[in-house]
C-alpha cells in the first residue's frame, strides 16, 4: 500500500469516527451524569451500568484508533504495542462489562428474592475487578512475548500482523467475544421467556377472579410483551449483527495476509459503533437515568423562549435576598 492510498485511509478514518466517536462519548456523558445526580440509583444495580457507562466512553475514545490498526505506520517495537493493545484491552473491558450488567440483571429477574445472595451483590468489588482485570491480562499478552514480532525485520513498519498473532486473534474473537455476544443473547431470550410466562399467570388470574375487563388488560399486556420482544430483536439486528459482520471480515482479511481496504475500515468504525450505542439504549429506556438532563433541557428551553421572564425573576429573587 502506497503512502497516497494511506493518508486517504486515514482520512476516512477520521471522517467516520470523529462524529461518531464524539456522540457516543457525549450521549455515555449525560447518562453518567443523570445516575450521579440521583442519590437513588447508588445502588448495586447501577454502579454495575455506570461501569459499563465508564467502558463505553473509554470505547468511544478508542474507536478512532482500532481501524488504524490495519494501516502500517512507523513506529518502535512499545509504541506500536501501546497502540494495538490499549485499544483492544478497552473493547475487551466493554464487552465484559455488558455482559456483567446482563448477567447482573438477569440474576434479579431470575430469582427476584434471592437476588442479593449471589456473588455479583456480596462481593461488589471482587466482581467490578472480574470485569477489568481479565481482559487487561489478556490484551497484554502481545506485551509479554505472545507476539510475531521476531517473524519481522527491524525495518519492518508497525502493523496489526507483528503485535498479535493468528492463534491470539482466534482465541480472542472464537473464545472470547463471539462467547460473549451468545451468552447475552441467550440471557437476554431468558428473560422474555420469563417474562412471557409471568404474563401468562397474569391473565390467568385474572380470569380466575373473573375481573371485569380482563380481556382488554390481556390484549393490553399482550401489546406491551410484543412491543418488548421487537424492541430487543431491533437492537440485537442494529447493534450486535454489524459488529459480528465486522469481526468475521477481519478474521478473513487477516488469515488472508491482506490490508485493510476502505470496505473493511467502514465495516469495522460500524460493527464498534453499532455496538458501543448498546449502554445509551439501555440508559435511554430507564427514565430515572435521563430525568437530570430532561430537567436541565426544560430549563434552557424555557430560559431561550421566555428570556425577559426569567430575567424578571432572577432579578426579584435577587432583590427578596438583599431585603432579607
Amino acid at each position: 500500500m502506497s503512502w497516497v492510498e494511506q493518508q486517504e485511509l486515514d482520512r476516512l478514518i477520521l471522517l467516520i469516527t470523529l462524529p461518531l466517536s464524539s456522540a457516543i462519548i457525549l450521549a455515555n456523558l449525560l447518562i453518567i451524569m443523570g445516575i450521579t445526580c440521583n442519590r437513588q440509583l447508588h445502588t448495586t444495580p447501577n454502579y454495575f451500568f455506570l461501569s459499563l457507562l465508564v467502558a463505553a466512553v473509554c470505547t468511544g475514545v478508542a474507536l478512532p484508533f482500532v481501524p488504524r490498526m490495519g494501516l502500517n505506520r512507523p513506529l518502535p517495537f512499545h509504541a506500536c504495542l501501546l497502540v494495538h493493545i490499549f485499544p483492544n484491552f478497552l473493547l475487551l473491558s466493554f464487552l465484559s462489562n455488558l455482559v456483567m450488567v446482563h448477567y447482573e440483571r438477569y440474576l434479579c429477574i431470575a430469582s427476584p428474592l434471592h437476588h442479593s445472595r449471589f456473588w455479583v451483590h456480596r462481593c461488589f468489588p471482587a466482581a467490578l475487578l472480574a470485569v477489568w482485570l481479565p481482559p487487561l491480562l489478556y490484551a497484554c499478552l502481545p506485551a509479554f512475548g505472545w507476539n510475531s514480532w521476531d517473524k519481522f525485520g527491524d525495518g519492518e513498519l508497525c502493523s496489526y500482523k507483528q503485535v498479535f498473532p493468528k492463534a491470539f486473534i482466534y482465541v480472542e474473537v472464537y473464545g472470547l467475544l463471539l462467547p460473549g455476544i451468545v451468552a447475552i443473547a441467550g440471557m437476554t431470550a431468558r428473560v422474555l421467556c420469563i417474562a412471557r410466562k409471568q404474563l401468562r399467570d397474569i391473565c390467568r388470574l385474572h380470569r380466575a377472579a373473573g375481573h371485569d375487563g380482563g380481556s382488554a388488560h390481556q390484549q393490553r399486556l399482550n401489546l406491551r410483551y410484543a412491543k418488548c420482544v421487537a424492541a430487543v430483536s431491533l437492537t440485537f439486528l442494529v447493534c450486535w449483527v454489524p459488529y459480528v459482520i465486522s469481526l468475521h471480515v477481519s478474521v478473513v482479511l487477516f488469515h488472508a495476509g491482506g490490508t485493510s481496504s476502505s470496505l473493511n475500515i467502514v465495516l469495522s468504525c460500524m460493527g464498534i459503533g453499532s455496538m458501543a450505542i448498546i449502554p445509551v439504549i439501555l440508559g435511554l429506556a430507564n427514565r430515572q437515568y435521563t430525568e437530570p438532563v430532561r430537567n436541565l433541557m426544560r430549563k434552557l428551553i424555557k430560559r431561550v423562549k421566555n428570556p425577559n421572564k426569567m430575567k424578571s425573576l432572577e432579578s426579584n429573587t435577587a432583590l427578596q435576598c438583599c431585603i432579607l
